[in-house]
């Protein structure tokens, strides 16, 4: 394998078969120039990428090492911890990303994410591996890294995966479980505690709920007397529930069924009582 283009120490562009492969190890193009041979024993990871391969090229030749080595390194713990592959294209946006993280927090601004609460529970696993990457980060560039951006890194690791929708719709459906949470809290003037296992499950059946409608599949039907009782017995919490209903058509055309309703009441209901 000899290398057509070098992009930094550890990465250069090599052709097999007509197609334009990056190869990534530590030191692989240390002294190297064009038409070298690779030394096989360093060779980590090869891959092709159909698309963004010029972005990603542009990348490595102008990213800090540290940052590319960072990103990589949580991209390959992260495939060892979900025993699965991730798409290519993790490799363009969490490193992209990274940098303008990282870039910010050194000039000292404040890294945000409001989707943080329905992401530690919506996606555990990527959250645990934010967590790690967060450690990491912290021993490598000397500052520190907030919580949020554990939160940034998990959404990241979610859409490589191979089956998870793309990124758009990821923070799309993950900031209406945010809004209808806050609505709920708002309107029962309640503050919902995040790390509540009421709060966890409500935000898991808002999920469930939505996916459903997306996927145009039928919802659970509840019996006419036991909708009765919630409107009766759960009064404030039924006209919390109905509210959000209107909420979900007017702001997101989300037509929920009666029957979902009176779940999000019992939801509601549970969680005042237990928090």
């Amino acid at each position: 394998m000899r290398i057509f283009k070098v992009l930094n120490n550890n990465a250069v562009v090599v052709k097999e078969d007509g197609k334009e492969k990056i190869v990534m190890g530590p030191g692989i193009a240390f002294q190297k120039r064009k038409n070298d041979i690779i030394p096989e024993g360093k060779i980590e990871k090869i891959f092709i990428m159909e698309e963004g391969n010029e972005k990603f090229q542009q990348l490595l030749r102008t990213i800090s090492v540290d940052i590319i080595d960072m990103a990589e390194e949580i991209i390959s713990y992260a495939e060892g911890v979900l025993q699965v592959p991730l798409s290519n294209h993790i490799h363009i946006s969490l490193t992209d990303h990274l940098s303008f993280a990282i870039e910010r927090l050194k000039e000292g601004f404040t890294v945000k994410n409001k989707l943080l609460m329905e992401i530690k529970v919506l996606y555990k696993e990527e959250y645990k591996i934010g967590l790690w990457a967060k450690q990491q980060m912290e021993k490598k560039f000397g500052i520190p890294i907030p919580e949020d951006e554990a939160g940034h890194i998990a959404l990241h690791i979610h859409t490589a995966k191979l089956d998870s929708i793309n990124m758009e719709q990821t923070l799309k459906q993950t900031t209406i479980i945010n809004d209808f949470v806050q609505f709920i809290g708002n309107k029962m003037g309640y503050q919902i505690e995040e790390d509540s296992i009421s709060h966890q499950r409500l935000v898991t059946h808002l999920r469930f709920a939505i996916n459903r409608i997306n996927q145009q599949k039928p919802f659970h039907s509840m019996d006419p007397d036991m909708l009765a009782l919630l409107q009766e017995k759960y009064k404030t919490a039924y006209d919390c529930a109905d509210k959000l209903g209107q909420f979900a058509k007017e702001e997101y055309d989300i037509e929920l069924p009666i029957s979902e309703i009176g779940y999000i009441t019992l939801h509601i209901q549970r969680m005042v009582e237990r928090d």
